[in-house]
């Protein structure tokens, strides 16, 4: 055969061969339905083209059906079923793609169009193996988020807001059951995603049950001892107690929503509950938190001895064991000073859980908060509430904490509490319209106090601005002694501390 006829042929073999590999890996099985076994080219035509169609269908669920679509997709067991055939299908697209290789007669091709086409294969494949075990990982936290939000609450919007309690726990050595020590009640506007945090004390006593509680009746003059221990934060342990009254019920969930519902006038739509036992690991998968400190905290304390102490300090980055003694030291300082502690971590997470750090840490996080997160909201109001926290992320949260000299933990007003988180909210839904008519640019995570908190209701005197970004939080200082501790005088508390921007 002469030269111009050989490259010819050779030409034809080299384009023949690359069209091959190509409709392999775009069509797997085409190849095959030709020039192969056409039986396996059918099966694996009939496959692919069904998963193709499964993506399709999910694609469009998301677009138009969100919630319901990414509740399943969530489902552990959908999830993994998902891996699983995800991982089978990418092995066999794998085979295909080098049967076709074989069936392209790489031998016969000359040298520098075989060793380009067969590289070409192994980048192919190995570039498909790299976005299948991505989109596997991500399944994996599909998985343990679907473990986590199993259901339960009351996805009904409460008066143009969803009211969410959000608890602290500790099950420490030496305590008496579950106590959750920072209790607060996320109330936020179902549209603008603007949000009032309020705060209660967890020695606040005397708190009482709606008629509807089944504790009603245990306690008709509220949660009340004669020697002063029956307090907010062991309503929990009394609802475990009682947990005969809530039968398929989390008792002491059910408890704590009843008590704490009826003590600021809410209706309480989900609750989400952290073990403070394993916070740290939560802050290590983000990577730390920065906060600006303005007085040293201390490391241990209140029964065993301080190790150390947190220096203040400007932009200080706080791993997560640094980050646990922030916020729950009780050493050298009150409860109320302490639940402005922990408002400026739960500010920093929320500031600082940026979508890169998500993306680049989400089986670390959705594994730590399996291990340490509980609540009731259901898999297919994630979307919902995600979407409205990515709003909220963009906006000054406002804060009220209920303490001294507004309310006395021994001898609570309870209307007076009442009255201040219906001012609150009349205040944050008017500068809501505010801001409606009069369109300015929306401040950062890192951005100015919500100009809501900036006027105080009548005698409220305890309510601060959380402390989001550069703003700082102040709250009066205590001027009585903690029921079961006596805490220092720090001065102003607004100093303490504050979110780095």
């Amino acid at each position: 055969m002469t030269q111009a006829p050989l490259a010819e042929a050779n030409a034809v073999r080299s384009r023949r061969a690359v069209g091959f590999v190509v409709m392999s890996a775009l069509l797997p099985g085409s190849v095959q339905s030709f020039a192969g076994n056409r039986a396996i080219g059918r099966w694996a035509t009939r496959i692919f083209g069904s998963a193709l169609v499964l993506v399709l269908l999910i694609g469009l669920g998301l677009l138009i059906l969100r919630g319901p679509t990414l509740g399943f997709l969530l489902t552990p067991a959908v999830a993994l079923l998902l891996r699983i055939g995800l991982w089978i299908l990418f092995g066999a697209w794998v085979l295909l793609l080098l049967d076709s290789w074989r069936l392209a007669r790489p031998l016969r091709l000359p040298r520098r169009p075989r060793l380009l086409l067969t590289v070409s294969v192994l980048v192919m494949a190995l570039l498909a193996g790299g976005v299948t075990s991505v989109a596997s990982t991500a399944l994996v936290g599909a998985g343990n988020v679907g473990e986590v939000f199993s259901g339960g609450g009351d996805s009904e919007v409460k008066a143009g807001r969803y009211n969410v309690l959000l608890l602290g726990a500790d099950a420490g050595a030496g305590r008496e059951g579950l106590r959750p020590d920072s209790i607060n009640v996320a109330s936020i506007d179902a549209e603008s995603g603007r949000a009032i945090l309020f705060g209660l004390p967890r020695n606040l006593q005397r708190v009482r049950f709606p008629e509807s509680s089944p504790l009603r009746e245990l306690y008709p003059d509220g949660f009340v001892c004669e020697d002063g221990a029956c307090m907010l934060n062991g309503v929990y342990t009394l609802g475990s107690e009682h947990a005969d009254l809530y039968p398929g019920k989390d008792a002491g969930l059910e408890a704590m929503k009843e008590a704490v519902g009826e003590t600021l006038g809410l209706e309480l739509n989900y609750y989400a509950m952290v073990d403070m036992a394993g916070f740290s690991s939560l802050i290590d998968a983000m990577g730390g938190i920065r906060l600006d400190i303005g007085k040293p905290i201390p490391i241990g304390g209140v029964g065993s001895k301080i190790s150390g102490y947190i220096e203040p300090g400007e932009n200080v980055l706080l791993d997560g064991y640094h980050a646990l003694w922030f916020a729950r030291s009780r050493a050298e300082s009150s409860d109320y000073e302490r639940m402005l502690r922990q408002k400026c971590v739960m500010s920093a997470m929320v500031a600082q859980l940026d979508p890169f750090t998500v993306a680049t840490r989400f089986v670390d996080l959705s594994e730590t908060g399996a291990n340490i997160l509980s609540t009731d909201v259901g898999r297919g109001e994630i979307a919902t509430l995600a979407e409205l926290a990515l709003k909220t992320k963009d906006l000054p949260i406002a804060a009220v904490n209920f303490a001294p000299p507004l309310i006395v933990a021994a001898e609570p007003d309870f209307g007076l509490i009442r009255e201040t988180v219906r001012q609150r909210i009349e205040e944050s839904d008017a500068l809501e319209e505010q801001t409606a008519k009069t369109p300015s640019p929306a401040p950062s995570a890192g951005g100015s106090v919500d100009p809501g908190t900036t006027s105080p209701a009548p005698s409220q005197t305890a309510s601060t601005p959380a402390p989001t970004g550069g703003g700082s939080a102040s709250v009066e200082p205590s001027p009585t002694a903690d029921t079961d501790e006596q805490p220092t005088q720090t001065g102003d508390l607004g100093a303490v501390c504050s979110v780095s921007g």
